[in-house]
């Protein structure tokens, strides 16, 4: 055998379970070298001959190593280097992993760049992977999924441990594979919960393919509370049995789109579309402003729907698409956190926002660059946004770039000056610009003390008009017209309606919207 590397899969059970190749190339080897020897294969393959009956055959394991590792990448990089180093001999080297060598075997990649790099050539012999024992202890078809989601996915339960969301599709069936212990499994359910009900089912599949295969289903809450999780353990996470997932919900909108969709969708352009998308932003806010997270659920949906909808019409004509949108805003985001996703150090939020305001600096720069246009501070703030909230984060703009008081006080200060210059002033003109600039100084007062001025004056608004339905309701109760009563008597009804009502409450404008 010249200088070379051959890579055998031992399946994921017994010799029962090898290939012809796997088992010609394994019985004919006088050294093999073994990933881990914690594998019913490697049992199985010290007790058989080889076919040369005078030959004693030897196998090397590198379980010693993974002691001894901090991490598994450097580990891997160490055997796929020893590996290499053993082909390059006169007799070459025999490699075994479990399984087939291309499903989750993370030595195989890096032993074929090194190879590459030496010159040395590599033979992969197939090996029965763990998927296909799992699928039949499951009794599941691979391809098999509610349409239009489709088949089976598969991840590596260390990739999922070290995420914060999954990368999965909740509509499609998928394997976690490699599962090893419990503690790995309390940091995969963590990630699943982001996406996932915590009692949504789930299945560990354990030794699929041997004598001693398993299956146990739990709620996703109970995964790392199983006792019977170790190095042959694989997770089967069924779909959500209603569509969830973002390609499902592209296809239902896509199909609205469509020669056989609805007349009202084909018609739609991003124009038409503006007032709902202005109605559906308003709407969420208000399902904020009721604290009301079911209503918040189906107001984002709907506001998702006006999202969708704008990306399937820029398919159609060429525009853009959805992994436009979302490879965009990612990227945006990542380049921004460089705290997060890069090595920047910063010291509380004032560091991020100081840091936010230079990245945009240099976005908008490299964007203008070939047409320069004047930059300002105030650069950014939409014209379109309600006018409190505008004045607000213009304030906020300016503050960034020293344009504030010193304190407090000066805030109040100006507060007095602007109000006795609304009572002075003489045309309606002025009436009106120095209540604008009250406003302005009132808005900054609100920024001040930490309060949303915009979220402020809505709940003022609905606070003010529960209370005087109620007054009504009381008019109305007592035979009495509002426009008969002084102000007095409306005061006293006003009081008496704060009482009944107690602590703001805006039911009333969930229900008129919803009613809508």
């Amino acid at each position: 055998m010249p200088p070379s590397i051959t890579i055998v899969g031992l399946g994921p059970g017994g010799a029962e379970l090898w290939t012809e190749a796997a088992r010609r190339a394994l019985t004919s080897a006088r050294e093999i070298w073994v990933r881990t020897a914690r594998h019913p294969g490697v049992e199985a393959l010290a007790q058989i001959e080889t076919r040369q009956p005078s030959a004693q055959r030897t196998i090397h394991s590198f379980d010693a190593w993974y002691e001894e590792a901090t991490d598994f990448d450097s580990l891997y990089d160490r055997i796929a280097a020893h590996i290499v180093k053993l082909g390059a001999r006169d007799e070459g080297v025999v490699y075994a992993v479990p399984g087939h060598p291309s499903v989750g075997e993370a030595t195989v990649p890096r032993i074929r760049a090194l190879a590459a790099e030496a010159g040395l050539p590599v033979t992969i012999v197939p090996g029965l992977s763990f998927i296909e024992p799992t699928l039949t202890a499951l009794g599941i078809d691979a391809l098999d999924g509610l349409p239009p989601a489709g088949g089976l996915q598969i991840a590596d339960a260390a990739q999922l441990a070290v995420m914060h969301h999954p990368p999965l599709d909740p509509d499609r069936p998928a394997l976690i594979a490699q599962l090893y212990s419990r503690r790995q499994a309390a940091q995969v359910k963590l990630t699943l919960m982001n996406a996932y009900p915590d009692d949504h089912p789930v299945s560990l599949v354990r030794a699929a393919g041997t004598e001693k295969e398993q299956v146990v289903t739990c709620p996703l809450f109970e995964l790392d509370r199983q006792p019977t999780i170790d190095h042959l353990t694989t997770l089967y996470l069924p779909p959500l049995p209603h569509a969830s997932g973002l390609p499902a919900f592209q296809e239902t909108v896509a199909h609205l789109r469509a020669p056989d969709g609805c007349p009202w969708d084909r018609e739609q352009t991003h124009q038409s579309l503006r007032p709902y998308l202005l109605e559906e932003s308003h709407e969420v806010l208000a399902a904020l402003d009721a604290d009301d997270p079911n209503w918040l659920a189906e107001e984002l949906g709907d506001l998702l729907l006006q999202i969708v909808l704008h990306a399937q019409i820029a398919a159609e004509t060429g525009e853009f698409q959805m992994s436009d949108v979302i490879g965009n805003v990612d990227a945006k985001i990542r380049r921004r956190h460089p705290h997060v996703f890069g090595d920047v150090v910063v010291n509380g939020v004032e560091d991020v926002m100081v840091n936010w305001d230079a990245i945009k600096r240099a976005e908008r720069n490299a964007r203008d660059e070939e047409s320069p246009v004047e930059e300002s501070a105030l650069d950014g703030v939409p014209p379109t946004l309600p006018a409190l909230a505008r004045a607000q984060a213009i304030s906020q703009k300016a503050v960034r770039v020293g344009f504030e008081w010193p304190d407090i006080d000066g805030v109040l200060e100006k507060l007095t000056e602007e109000a006795r210059e609304v009572v002075a002033a003489q045309t309606p003109e002025e009436r009106e610009a120095e209540i604008g600039d009250l406003l302005f100084v009132i808005v900054n007062l609100a920024r001040w003390l930490g309060v949303d001025a915009e979220s402020a004056l809505r709940a003022t608004n609905e606070r003010f008009t529960h209370r005087f339905r109620t007054l009504e309701r009381l008019a109305r109760e007592r035979g009495q017209k509002l426009t008969d009563l002084d102000i007095n008597a409306l005061d006293l009804l006003w009081e008496e309606a704060k009482q009944i009502d107690g602590q703001p409450r805006i039911a009333h404008a969930q229900q008129a919207i919803r009613e809508k």
